[in-house]
């Protein structure tokens, strides 16, 4: 058997520090389910997610994947969360401001731990912003002005 390579250590790295903190299949599913409700119920987010969103467990299941490869394991989710989010059409920074201010909220009730909320709270600011960034650039050119962070309030 040959040694693990770079890619294999970081990889195991990254499982072994999100487990110290409590971050595991447990709380990704705890913690999906649960904002999802949320948005759900909101009256600004809810609406827009029942209007493109037809199967919500095959949903769930997609983005419990997307939140375990950001925070547990790479290469677990496969897709384009870009284009899903260019197509929905009237994206703008109020949703994910809106989307920000949930998914904190369920963190502050889900999350075992500071550390934990962390991780999750850091990434969703840099995927939100991308996101933001992305659609601004597909719909106004990459002259559109301001960046996604600077509008973003969260």
């Amino acid at each position: 058997m040959t040694e693990p390579g770079y890619a294999e250590r970081a990889r195991a790295k990254k499982m072994a520090q999100a487990h110290a903190m409590g971050i595991d299949d447990a709380l990704i599913s705890d913690l999906v389910e649960t904002f999802y409700r949320a948005v759900r119920s909101d009256a600004l987010l809810g609406p827009i997610f029942e209007a493109h969103v037809a199967e919500w467990t095959p949903h769930l299941a997609r983005m419990k994947d997307f939140w375990a490869s950001v925070a547990l394991e790479p290469g677990r989710f496969r897709g384009n969360p870009m284009l899903k989010h260019i197509a929905v059409g009237g994206l703008d920074h109020v949703h994910f401001d809106r989307w920000l201010v949930l998914w904190n909220r369920t963190l502050d009730d889900v999350a075992p731990n500071d550390a934990a909320g962390q991780v999750f709270r850091e990434a969703a600011g840099r995927i939100a912003s991308s996101l933001l960034t992305g659609i601004k650039v597909q719909r106004d050119g990459l002259g559109s002005g301001s960046s996604a962070r600077e509008t973003l309030s969260c």
